[in-house]
């Protein structure tokens, strides 16, 4: 089998490069180096060798389109993405630049390829919009309401899929991602919050907690998800899928976790500072119907996942 895999050089995209070779693909990775990072793919090619392309790559082009039909994958793994709320609302043009025509890019090449299957990362938090805590976790029956240009250009992107499916025939299955945490993932860039955390608590360093820390997230561990797109090259045809846990923690009971996971003792105390613009008070997926059309379930626990992120991090600092 062979894969093109967009975004192949950033957190969860060189994860699930990882996983692929070391099960026998042929993978090429497509990434403009914007966030991602050449040290992602180190692993991988001591894994792949011969297996593994490089091209170095920005799918708004329209030398992405031609490279899929010259390459003609089995599937495509589309993860590039601007995929922050903050910069979307800052600069909402450059976010659908990328996320809505680089998708349509991507789809093109399908097309031309004659490609099999698209697997697409969508954004769980993003995608469904703020609902009652009340109705979480959330199921893929809840309505698509985004709430920031970020969620909206993810949105289009499964219309597109849809549409596609329906013209030309080209299978997809899109995954609904919670906040996917684990090692390798940028506290500088792309991070979420358990990345951050994670490198000031090794460095002894105060944390910042934004708006009163009860808000709650989802965490879901990245070897459980790259597990789901692999999954999703074969099952879950034409479906948009939960890749979360359904459980909710408080920022503050993560806090909590992770300086305990490091060591400190007392624990340092957190800086409040108010809330930042775009951010969901509560978020929660529920996984069901990923186990049903997948077989997938989360099989890390957030204590154990964790203690990677910290035990990776303790070798950077």
């Amino acid at each position: 089998m062979r894969a093109v895999v967009t975004g192949g050089a950033g957190f969860i995209g060189s994860s699930l490069v990882d996983r692929l070779l070391a099960e026998g693909w042929k993978v090429d990775v497509v990434d403009d180096l914007s966030t991602g990072s050449l040290a992602n793919l180190a692993d991988a090619r001591t894994i792949g060798r011969r297996s593994l392309s490089f091209h170095n790559l920005d799918i708004t082009l329209s030398q992405s389109e031609e490279l899929i039909k010259k390459i003609k994958p089995d599937v495509i793994f589309h993860l590039a993405a601007q995929s922050s709320v903050r910069p979307s609302l800052d600069n909402p043009v450059y976010d659908a630049q990328v996320n809505i025509l680089g998708t349509l890019r991507i789809l093109e090449g399908a097309r031309l390829a004659k490609v099999e299957r698209v697997v697409y990362a969508a954004s769980g938090g993003t995608l469904y919009g703020e609902v009652a805590s009340s109705k979480l976790p959330l199921d893929e029956s809840a309505p698509i309401a985004p709430m920031s240009p970020y969620g909206v250009s993810k949105k289009v992107g499964l219309d597109y899929l849809r549409l596609y499916r329906e013209i030309y025939g080209i299978e997809f299955c899109a995954l609904a991602l919670a906040n996917v945490y684990g090692p390798r993932q940028n506290p500088h860039g792309e991070a979420g919050v358990v990345a951050i955390f994670a490198e000031k608590l090794c460095k002894k360093q105060q944390c910042v907690i934004y708006g009163d820390g009860e808000q709650t997230r989802d965490f879901v561990y990245i070897d459980d998800v790259v597990d789901a797109f692999v999954r999703a090259s074969e099952q879950g045809g034409g479906l948009l899928l939960n890749i979360g846990t359904g459980i909710r923690v408080s920022i503050n009971d993560l806090y909590q976790i992770m300086a305990k996971a490091c060591g400190l003792t007392p624990i340092l105390e957190a800086i409040h500072l108010p809330p930042k613009a775009g951010e969901l008070r509560d978020n929660s997926l529920d996984p069901t119907r990923a186990l049903v059309h997948l077989g997938w379930k989360q099989w890390t626990s957030l204590k154990d996942g964790v203690e990677e992120v910290i035990k990776s991090a303790k070798q950077v600092v």
